[in-house]
């Protein structure tokens, strides 16, 4: 009886501790990096930031409006769009991209 007692305390402990840190690291990986400025967007990800669904970038020249194939690096995420979504200029669902 003593035995199972024993086992069932560290058992209990052990399941703990693991909970905890993994409640630790999904809180830790849950807040997107928001970044200063497109150049500091653009050492990391050469072509920006995109929403998922984006799959092109809309250029807006002499009022005519045209599609491009992305350019560089280009991270899809949207909660790391959203954190950075002031760096989007022309409202396309791409912040900080290369034209």
């Amino acid at each position: 009886m003593q035995i199972i007692r024993t086992l069932g305390v560290a058992t209990l402990a052990l399941a703990l501790t693991v909970g905890g840190v993994a409640g630790t690291a999904a809180s830790a990986s849950a807040a997107p990096k928001t970044f200063a400025n497109c150049t500091a967007v653009n050492k990391v990800y050469s072509g920006g930031i995109a929403k998922k669904s984006v799959t092109r970038n809309k250029v807006t020249s002499a009022g005519k409006t045209s599609y491009r194939a992305l350019k560089g690096t280009v991270k899809k995420d949207d909660a790391l769009y959203n954190a950075n979504k002031k760096m989007d200029r022309d409202a396309d669902g791409i912040a900080c991209e290369k034209s």
